[in-house]
């Protein structure tokens, strides 16, 4: 019996021996150990985790919303809300002029082709004129007919019932990702360009309130900018507003050395009728931005692209008279500068990113709703590695699966990867990281070069 104990100790022994040292070949193998990039967070709380739980708009935004709601005179308003949700989210962007021309000389000329084809004798100046009024026709039918929204009073509060919620989680769900990875970015000022219903100064006053001081709201509609400070002041026109040092305007500053360390433009570059006047914002945007411009548009292959080009123009373009010569770097979500792999390797699905909140409490509403956007950060700060750390999106939804995880993600090389994350390849940080992670976060991924594949 004593020989047998002590066997079963040397045998214990021995398997605690091979533990420690598999720990030790594996802090080898995968440096990125917990001190290195966790910082002492636990693991469901890692540095990469950005995303938020389901989000319900401030009490005060809340009551004064619902006391709008019970003032006005707006029949079948939940209804209504519901029609301009759907045509928002399907709605594209103007057509150019460039591009309509070559499309009716590429009809008009393979009409000429049919023509001649056919041969035979014609009266070319009547044939002519057949020709151009079937371009012009199919041109009707083919091409998207854009308008500009005007928003009136009414419309403006089935806009707020429609957008409200859901545009407040999403503007929220960026700046949670300033807040948390650059914890020493205190805003004084903020700029919210097409600010609407002022969900921004909203969201942004929930992170940075101790320290805003001037928050200026442009928006072209004075009647968006009315419901935007009766929702700020509550139930009374005449109350003192909740949030206090905002400022309404119809158009951005004139000055072009008036900066803002905060500015954002939720869903408002979508609403511009070229991509002229849509390059031009863009530019006068960053000049007006000292520390992070914030972009923000519907998850539609037409939002994305929206912001691809907003990125292409400002990573691309040099400004001759830039007041501030600092050149912009992507903060997020791209952790690259590289063209943005989802249009070339998934074309059919833009890069998008989701959060749940809780809608206004009207008849029908459900409990829980989910937003679904695109969004881009530029800084002035290089934010390129970062503590020599590769961080890699997730742009996909997680799949957890027994021992392994399966993480589509966005790298750093400019690629979209398959990548099926465990502990004895991985390490057990990373791979327990992998599985509290969720679309939209950003994880730290050490890989062999087979251990991945490219979505080609």
């Amino acid at each position: 019996m004593a020989f047998r104990a002590y066997g079963a100790r040397v045998l214990y022994q021995r398997v605690v021996a091979v533990r420690i040292m598999y720990r030790a070949l594996s802090a080898e193998v995968h440096p990125q150990s917990h001190a290195d990039f966790l910082k002492g967070a636990p693991h469901r709380k890692h540095p990469g985790v950005t995303n938020l739980k389901t989000l319900r708009l401030p009490d005060e935004l809340q009551k004064a919303a619902q006391a709008i709601i019970h003032g006005t005179e707006v029949s079948g308003l939940v209804g209504k809300a519901r029609s301009l949700t759907n045509f928002l989210w399907s709605r594209k962007r103007a057509p150019e002029d460039v591009t309509l021309r070559e499309r009716a000389m590429a009809l008009e000329k393979n009409l000429w082709e049919k023509t001649k084809e056919k041969g035979g004798d014609v009266d070319l100046q009547l044939l002519e004129t057949q020709i151009t009024k079937k371009v012009l026709s199919d041109l009707r039918k083919t091409t998207y007919h854009w308008s500009p929204m005007r928003y009136d009073e009414e419309l403006g509060v089935v806009y707020m019932v429609a957008k409200l919620a859901g545009g407040y989680a999403a503007v929220k769900r960026v700046l949670n990702e300033i807040k948390k990875r650059d914890s020493s970015f205190s805003p004084h000022s903020l700029l919210d360009f097409g600010s609407g219903l002022g969900t921004a100064v909203w969201a942004s006053h929930s992170f940075w309130g101790d320290t805003l001081k001037e928050m200026v709201c442009v928006d072209n509609s004075g009647a968006m900018n009315t419901i935007a400070d009766r929702l700020l002041r509550g139930s009374s026109e005449k109350d003192e507003p909740v949030i206090k040092q905002v400022y309404f305007r119809q158009f951005l500053p004139v000055s072009p050395k008036v900066q803002f360390d905060l500015v954002v433009g939720a869903f408002s570059l979508s609403e511009l009728a070229s991509q002229k006047e849509r390059e031009d914002a863009i530019l006068t945007l960053w000049r007006k931005t000292s520390s992070y411009l914030v972009l923000v548009e519907n998850g539609t292959k037409e939002g994305h692209q929206i912001l691809m080009d907003a990125r292409d123009i400002l990573l691309k373009k040099q400004e001759r008279a830039a007041h501030d010569p600092r050149r912009p770097s992507v903060f997020a979500p791209c952790p690259h500068e590289s063209p943005c792999p989802k249009l070339f390797q998934l074309p059919l699905v833009p890069c998008n990113f989701s959060q749940a909140y809780s809608p206004l409490p009207l008849p029908g509403a459900p409990d829980r709703l989910t937003e679904r956007f695109s969004y881009l950060v530029l800084s002035r700060t290089d934010w390129a590695g970062g503590e020599g750390l590769d961080w890699a999106r997730l742009t996909a939804p997680v799949l957890r699966r027994p021992r392994h995880v399966h993480c589509q993600v966005c790298c750093s090389s400019g690629e979209i990867k398959r990548v099926v994350v465990t502990a004895h390849r991985h390490g057990r940080d990373v791979y327990r990281c992998a599985r509290s992670s969720d679309w939209g976060d950003q994880l730290p991924i050490i890989q062999p070069e087979d251990d991945s594949s490219n979505l080609d």
